[in-house]
This record gives C-alpha cells, sequence and structure tokens, in this order.
C-alpha cells in the first residue's frame, strides 16, 4: 500500500510539473521516508542481517561437498629399475625358502663332516648370510615393464559430509549474535526514521514561518504604499511635509527589502524541503498548514516523560543489543577454549585405482569416522581474548548509562523549551491583538486628520513586529512538540 500510495503521489507531480503539489505535513514525511538514501541502507542493512541469520543457523545442518579433480602426468610410474631374476628354491619342511645341492652350480666341500657351497674362487660360505655367492642353476624373470603403472591421465572425486556434534557451544552464540545483528539493524533504522522525521519537521514548518512572513511583508508593503500614496497626496495639497513623505519611503524601502530576503529564504526552504521529500528542486510545491491555524497547546507528559523514553528510545535498544552481542562474543571466546566433536563420512572414487591390483578404471570406497580437537596450551592467548571480549561488554553497559544520562537530560530540555515556547505564544497572541487594536485607532485618525503618519507608520511597526512574533511563536510551539516527541521516542 505504500509503495501503490508512493507510485499515485509520484504520479500527480509528474502529471502536474506546471501545477502547485499541495503536500500535508504526513505527506512530506511519507515521501522523505521513501526516498532518503541513508534509510534505503538501513533497509537492506536488515535484509543482509536476516540473510546472516539464515546462514548461521545452517552451521548445525551437516556440510556436503563434492570434490572431483583430473591430472596428466608426463610419465608413467615404473616400481622397478629393469627386467628382474628370481631364484627358484624349495620350500624345506620347516617352512623357510632354501635350496638343495641340485638346484646351484656351486661346488661343494666337507668342513667338519657338514657340506659347504664353494664361491667362484673356491672357497667356502655361508648362504645364509652371503646369497649373493649362490651361483643359481634357474631363476624367474620378473619384466619391467609389467610393472610399469600408467598414470598419464589420473581422475578423482570425493563426496564428503562432515556433521558438527559439540563445538563448545560456538554455533548457539553465532546464532544467537546473528539474530540479535538482525534486531539492531532494525533498532537503527528506527532511529534513522525518527532523524529523517524531526528534519522533515523543521524544513516543513520552517517554510511554513517562511511562507507567512512573506504574506505579511506583502501586506506590510501594501500597507506602506498606501501610506505613501496618501502622504504624497497630502504634501500635494499642502497638509503634509515632504520629510513625512522621506520618512514614508525610507520605511517603505526596508519593507521591500525585508519583503525580498523573506522572498528568498522562503524560496530557499522549499528547496530544502523538495530535497529531503525526493522531490525536483524547481517544482512548485504549497503546504497545507501554509494558511492554517496549526499551533496549538500541548499537553506535556506526566512524570517529565523520561521513563516513557527510556521505554521507547531506539537508542537505548541498540545499545542494549550491542551489550547482548558482545556477551555472546565471550561465549564465542569461552567456545574456542573447549573440545570440539564432528563426524565426517567420505566416499572416494579414483582411476586408475588400487583396489585390486592396478587398474585403470573407476573404482571407489567410502570410510567414517570422529574428528576431535582439543586445545591444549597457546600461551594464555584465550584467555587475553576472553579478558578483551568482557571489557568490551562492560563499555557497552557503561554507554548505555550514559546514553541515559543525556536522554534525561534531552527530555527535560525539550519540556523546558516547549514550556516556554507555550507562554511566549499566549504573550504573542495578546500582542498581536493589541497591535490589531492600535493599528486600526491609527488609521481611523490618520483618516480624520487627528493622528500625523509618523504615529501610524509607528503603530504599522508594532503591528508587522507583533504579527511576525505571533508566527515566530506559533513555529516554536510545533518545532519544541517535534523535538519533545523525538525525545520521547513516540515520532514514527
Amino acid at each position: 500500500m505504500k509503495r501503490l500510495w508512493f507510485f499515485f503521489i509520484i504520479l500527480n507531480i509528474s502529471g502536474m510539473a506546471q501545477a502547485q503539489t499541495i503536500l500535508s505535513l504526513s505527506d512530506c514525511r511519507n515521501l522523505a521516508l521513501e526516498n532518503n538514501k541513508q534509510l534505503q541502507i538501513g533497509r537492506e542493512n536488515i535484509k543482509k542481517a536476516s540473510e546472516e541469520n539464515k546462514a548461521a543457523f545452517t552451521q548445525y545442518l551437516p556440510d556436503i561437498s563434492l570434490t572431483g579433480a583430473y591430472f596428466y602426468n608426463q610419465k608413467k610410474i615404473s616400481l622397478l629399475d629393469g627386467d628382474k631374476y628370481l631364484p627358484v628354491g624349495t620350500v624345506m619342511p620347516d617352512g623357510s625358502f632354501g635350496f638343495t645341492p641340485e638346484q646351484i652350480n656351486n661346488s661343494w666341500t666337507l668342513i667338519n663332516g657338514s657340506p659347504a657351497p664353494l664361491d667362484a674362487n673356491g672357497n667356502p660360505f655361508n648362504p645364509a648370510a652371503n646369497p649373493d655367492k649362490i651361483l643359481w642353476k634357474e631363476h624367474a624373470i620378473i619384466p619391467k615393464k609389467n610393472f610399469e603403472l600408467d598414470i598419464h591421465n589420473v581422475f578423482a572425486g570425493t563426496v564428503s559430509l562432515v556433521q558438527p556434534v559439540f563445538m563448545g557451544g560456538k554455533i548457539s552464540a553465532y546464532n544467537q549474535i546473528t539474530r540479535y545483528a538482525e534486531d539492531l539493524a532494525k533498532t537503527m533504522n528506527q532511529t534513522g526514521i525518527r532523524e529523517v522525521i524531526l528534519q522533515v519537521d523543521q524544513a516543513y514548518w520552517q517554510t511554513v514561518s517562511l511562507v507567512g512572513k512573506q504574506t505579511l511583508s506583502q501586506n506590510y508593503v501594501s500597507m506602506l504604499r498606501q501610506m505613501d500614496h496618501d502622504v504624497q497626496a497630502m504634501i500635494t495639497e499642502g497638509i503634509a511635509t515632504r520629510a513625512e513623505g522621506l520618512s514614508v519611503r525610507v520605511k517603505l524601502n526596508e519593507a521591500e527589502m525585508t519583503l525580498l530576503q523573506v522572498e528568498d529564504g522562503a524560496q530557499l526552504s522549499r528547496m530544502l524541503l523538495a530535497q529531503l521529500c525526493g522531490l525536483p528542486l524547481d517544482g512548485k510545491i504549497v503546504l497545507a498548514d501554509e494558511k492554517a491555524e496549526f499551533a496549538s497547546i500541548a499537553e506535556l507528559p506526566s512524570n517529565g516523560g523520561v521513563e516513557e523514553a527510556f521505554a521507547n528510545r531506539s537508542e537505548l535498544k541498540s545499545l542494549d543489543i550491542a551489550a547482548k552481542i558482545y556477551k555472546k562474543k565471550e561465549a564465542l571466546v569461552v567456545a574456542d577454549m573447549l573440545p570440539t566433536v564432528a563426524l565426517a563420512g567420505n566416499y572416494m572414487v579414483m582411476n586408475p585405482n588400487s583396489y585390486n591390483g592396478f587398474q585403470n578404471k573407476f573404482a571407489g570406497s567410502w570410510n567414517v569416522g570422529v574428528m576431535v580437537n582439543v586445545p591444549v596450551f597457546h600461551w594464555g592467548e584465550k584467555q587475553h581474548k576472553l579478558k578483551a571480549a568482557q571489557a568490551e561488554t562492560r563499555i557497552k553497559q557503561l554507554e548505555m548509562d550514559e546514553a541515559k544520562e543525556k536522554i534525561e537530560l534531552q527530555v527535560n530540555q525539550s519540556v523546558f523549551k516547549l514550556k516556554e515556547a507555550q507562554k511566549k505564544l499566549i504573550a504573542a497572541g495578546k500582542n498581536r491583538e493589541s497591535a490589531d487594536e492600535n493599528l486600526r485607532y491609527a488609521n481611523l485618525g490618520f483618516k480624520e486628520g487627528v493622528i500625523p503618519s509618523l504615529n501610524v507608520m509607528e503603530a504599522q511597526t508594532a503591528w508587522f513586529k507583533a504579527e511576525s512574533e505571533l508566527i515566530d511563536a506559533k513555529i516554536a510551539v510545533m518545532l519544541g512538540q517535534a523535538e519533545l516527541e523525538k525525545a520521547l521516542g513516540t515520532k514514527n
């Protein structure tokens, strides 16, 4: 509905580019909230924090990953440097490997009645200690090419699953931190909304004030021009002096200069309001309260409104949430001191594979296990980090106490300022009534010729001043109400 309303507002503005657009204070607020870039950033921060919170929840779930790899190798692997020859022996009755005299070419001799083989030089030797001196009659050949492994093209793939079982409370703390971060983004955006609303209110009532003074200055100039016309006629008739005419002209010039300044100020104020609302600076806008009797005596909060401000101010909520976040960061540091346990499962496939000899085809296997990590000694690093986190928590608590003191002062100042503005409004209203009556009598006396023009100009000046002060008093009341609403946290 807000977007639909905003669409119709923009359509109305674009369709009436040359016409005047009447905007109420509520319209200006809504346009500013829709177009303000900082608030748009705030809304995106809320979305960001929300997605991070959802991402944090996934840490409870198993992590499944798929990995694949391919390698091309220039050379094959050979387990032998050349063809190998193995002697053919005999399995002895005791199960050991040995030989008989018929299986070797060595000559034999008797030493202490026992047969012993002779080497190529005719010296007896121990075949167990010097098997290289045995001259075998028969050998089994092991070809080098049969022990070459083709690894030119290697493929590998793994599916892994890791399920956290105990992380020392780290996952839970991280989830709570991201949840607090989302709440913090919302409260900070609420603070930004109230700041923008106050800026719009100040620009709106400032524009209303200057438009009112512009109308007042125009009426004042019209009065002086009529007075100048009347005095010039009286000079022609010889009833008034030229000095009186010059006095009226000086006053008229001053009033016209004041009118020019007020017109420029009103134009600049409209441009500022248009910029806050996201409207074209050269657009012609008219404010709904330009002609209205908008000032009223607002009801002041009971008990000073301090407790209400403590309950409503988003700044305090932000600091409270920040303190909770830092408290959870302490839990993260503590979690780093505790053991962690996780379950792991993998399925790996390879080509070539060695599961059944060496084969150039795909084959796989799976495994499961438990991973445990126990911190033992880190030179006091974790304790220092914990103390630092605890200090950050205390800092946020102290900042909250300080913020409460400032908010209490701000509320009291706003209440006092509004009371003073209300008193000035009552006094300005009475002063305006007296100035109106004084001007009426002066005009009647001037027409009857019993009051000189100088007295009439004094009455006109007093009337102009009284009207201007009344406008200022009305605007002060409206601004005081806006500031008090922000101080109490009720401006939304």
